[in-house]
């Protein structure tokens, strides 16, 4: 089955076909963090979704270039600025690094190329000017410039390619400033943000005067930048849909810099909402979560990625803290039936690989079906427990599952446990044991075992002796 992903801007399912020509080079952008704050769980069960993605896509033969943008100039962030007293930079830089931190945490793949906005204002600048040589674009009275939506559609382009607007009802032609405006104003938005006191410091000069960019028009010219007029594939969440993505698309192609018939992006893909205990995240309601939160809490950041990975992109996602001992749980299974693969294969070579990579594959082949590839994962770990526990694995057979997991967990990112230092007086008390099971003392042997299970370990006797594992 060749790879078929849903497709905002025809609203279906469709083939994964990229532009070029080999079929092999993909263009991917994914609209990155705004570095005002720590990033909380919603945003990452995007950049997880988008890690998915680009993992899948390498998976199956494709070189993938990643963008992801870095937004560091905006109205919340200058509003933070002016109420810290801090520079711009000094501001972002700290919520950028905590964002890498996050990102390690969840194993997610760096981008190969990481934008800031405030590196790209020559080329914003451009962009703008493209839009005023086509008519599309304005400078108001207060010497900010606009994308005129009128003009655009005179024009016989289509405003709401990517959701269906009415735009007789809406509140068409009037101006909105702020970077984030009403869901249900389709408005002339703003290019440029002409300065004004309240930005302090924040501002670079242009030709329509001091200012600033406005959000929208960041992504456009970042993009392209990096992958050209036309590529293959932007992510995000499903409220960047409009107004963000529908600006974006409206002001790349209003540039008139694609090839004819070309489109600014071939396919679209959207992350459905999350949810934490069933309610919208709210600070007022102490269900808004940090990954710095959740590690706090005793998660690690494989269980909030295998977490955020057990539902389908396009499914709202019902986050909670139960839910995370399930995760626990669920890798331990995984986890004890690979190291009985690794302990009963060792050096074997392995033979035939096993049906689940290629059940695997094609799950994901299928939009990105993570149920039923994490149904092909359990039904291996099933079955394989079985065939251990019946004697009738051979080292090469056991070589070989764990061959194909390692190519699974390429896709699936969520590693191995961390090895945890047994205390020296916890190792001794297991030798002990093992000498009193040597020596048929079995009441000391199961003595030391209890005192080793009261302080939080259990002893497992395998072929090459006992193994202490924290309970």
């Amino acid at each position: 089955m060749a790879l078929r992903l849903f497709n905002t801007l025809s609203r279906s399912i469709e083939p994964f076909v990229p532009w070029d020509p080999a079929g092999r080079a993909v263009g991917m952008y994914v609209c990155g963090p705004t570095v005002y704050d720590f990033g909380h769980i919603g945003n990452f069960r995007t950049f997880v979704f988008a890690d998915l993605v680009r993992r899948h896509l390498e998976f199956r033969g494709y070189a993938v270039t990643h963008v992801m943008n870095v937004t560091d100039v905006e109205d919340k962030i200058i509003r933070r600025v002016r109420e810290t007293g801090l520079a711009l930079a000094e501001y972002t830089a700290q919520y950028e690094q905590a964002f890498l931190e996050d990102a390690r945490t969840l194993n997610l793949l760096a981008p190969h190329h990481r934008p800031r906005a405030t590196e790209h204002i020559g080329d914003i600048v451009d962009l703008i000017a493209k839009l005023m040589a086509q008519g599309f674009a304005y400078q108001a009275a207060d010497g900010s410039v606009y994308f005129s939506i009128a003009k655009y559609r005179s024009a016989g382009r289509r405003y709401g390619v990517l959701k269906t607007l009415d735009l007789e009802a809406m509140r068409v032609g009037e101006r909105v400033a702020a970077d984030e405006y009403d869901k249900e104003s389709v408005a002339d938005f703003a290019l440029w943000k002409a300065r004004v006191p309240e930005d302090g410091a924040v501002f670079w000069p242009s030709p329509w005067g001091e200012g600033r960019p406005g959000w929208h028009i960041e992504c456009s010219a970042m993009s392209m930048r990096l992958l050209g007029p036309s590529f293959d594939l932007h992510l995000g969440g499903e409220d960047l849909i409009f107004p963000h993505h529908e600006d974006e698309i409206a002001q790349s192609e209003g540039a008139a810099v694609q090839e004819a018939g070309r489109p600014f992006v071939r396919h679209w893909l959207h992350g459905a909402h999350l949810l934490v205990e069933g309610r919208k995240m709210s600070k007022s309601l102490g269900n808004f979560f940090t990954i710095r939160d959740l590690l706090a809490k005793g998660a690690t950041g494989r269980e909030i990625r295998y977490l955020l990975l057990t539902a389908h992109y396009r499914e709202p996602f019902n986050f909670t803290l139960e839910g995370l001992a399930g995760a626990r749980a669920a890798l331990g299974r995984i986890d004890e039936c690979l190291g009985k693969l690794r302990a009963l294969g060792g050096d074997a070579r392995a033979e035939h690989e096993p049906a689940l990579v290629g059940r695997f594959a094609e799950a994901l082949d299928d939009d990105l079906n993570i149920s039923a590839a994490w149904a092909a994962v359990f039904e291996w770990v099933r079955d394989t427990n079985r065939a251990l526990a019946e004697g009738s694995l051979t080292p090469a057979q056991a070589a070989a599952g764990r061959a194909a997991w390692v190519r699974v967990e390429q896709v699936l990112g969520v590693g191995g446990p961390v090895e945890e230092q047994v205390p020296a007086d916890l190792v001794a008390l297991a030798e002990e044991r093992q000498a009193a099971r040597k020596a048929k003392d079995f009441a000391r042997a199961d003595a030391l075992r209890l005192t080793l299970k009261t302080r939080g370990w259990a002893v497992e006797d395998t072929p090459k002796g006992p193994k202490l594992k924290r309970l």
